[in-house]
């Protein structure tokens, strides 16, 4: 990738694409192409079949996807994997069809079999039964990375996939029920705190282990990868820092000063009870984290509190 490359982020308004689209702005490359959702429908195939023949992007970044937590992947998997699945294909097809040399499709780490070895390496993909709560999301992702596969094996094009663990951070979705873990506890605890509530629930047994990745260090990671000259075809991105539910629970409730009870609804499902990834090609690159866990979720919540006065908050 150069630094005079039209380079398309599909998802560019949303918490992973915007800190992407960041990231390549402070590495010096300038030539962004950031379409809305309203400006352009990755759903519907000849919008942007149109989208990628008229502006002939020269890299294209797909961090756009329908996401949720255990709930929302829960009620609505017919939505987790249709939408999914036609971004990966229209975005992909569309692409190559247009000349694009270089790709990155953005996975998640639920691509991987529930009870994967640990920590996780690429090479556990398809080698077991998925998670049964977010199946359907995990399915389309795998459809997406292996359609990058395919390509570059075909023809010879750079399609790479990244798969990120469990991600927050600026822009961040603070849904009551639809968002991930770590958003809904920052609310949570928020709300509980200005309140003064003597306790606050949250799902499970607190047991699961979980690792988290600041978005601001995904973005650094996926420039990294888009940088190298020959990445693998999959490539996992995290932390290497893994701490509980419940552990993360307590770091909530004290970043944001939370004094009561912490309770455990544990007629509520866990999910995978542990999920780290093997990051040894990352590490090799001699990538690292900015953020631990503790700065990273004080640095969310700074941000949380600032898209609250704002009136920008996605809830």
């Amino acid at each position: 990738m150069k630094k005079g490359d039209k380079i398309f982020v599909a998802g560019a308004r949303g918490m992973v694409g915007s800190a992407i689209a960041r990231a390549l702005v402070s590495s010096g490359y300038e030539n962004l192409l950031l379409p809305s959702h309203a400006d352009l429908d990755l759903t519907s195939e000849l919008p942007t079949e149109n989208f990628f023949r008229e502006n002939k992007p020269d890299v294209a970044v797909i961090a756009a996807a329908k996401v949720g937590g255990i709930y929302a992947n829960a009620t609505y998997p017919a939505d987790f994997i249709e939408i999914n699945l036609a971004i990966a294909l229209n975005t992909i097809r569309a692409a190559y069809r247009s000349g694009v040399k270089r790709l990155l499709f953005l996975g998640s780490a639920c691509i991987y079999p529930r009870m994967a070895p640990q920590p996780i390496p690429e090479s556990a993909l398809l080698t077991g039964p998925l998670e049964e709560t977010n199946e359907a999301y995990a399915i389309a992702k795998i459809a997406g990375l292996k359609l990058c596969q395919y390509y570059r094996k075909q023809y010879g094009v750079c399609y790479h996939s990244a798969m990120p663990t469990n991600l927050y951070g600026p822009g961040d979705n603070y849904h009551e029920k639809n968002s991930h873990v770590l958003p809904i506890l920052i609310r949570r605890f928020h709300e509980a705190a200005k309140k003064n509530l003597p306790e606050v629930e949250i799902w499970g047994t607190g047991k699961p282990l979980r690792e988290f990745l600041h978005v601001d260090d995904l973005a650094s990671a996926c420039v990294m990868l888009l940088e190298a000259e020959n990445p693998p075809d999959l490539v996992n991105l995290g932390s290497g820092e893994e701490l509980s539910i419940g552990e993360l629970a307590e770091i909530v409730a004290e970043t944001v000063g939370f004094k009561g009870r912490i309770v455990h609804d544990t007629s509520k499902p866990d999910g995978t009870p542990r999920k780290l990834c093997d990051t040894s090609y990352l590490r090799s690159t001699g990538w690292k984290p900015k953020y631990g866990i503790r700065s990273g979720v004080k640095n969310a919540y700074e941000c949380f509190l600032k898209e609250l006065a704002e009136n920008r908050i996605r809830i």
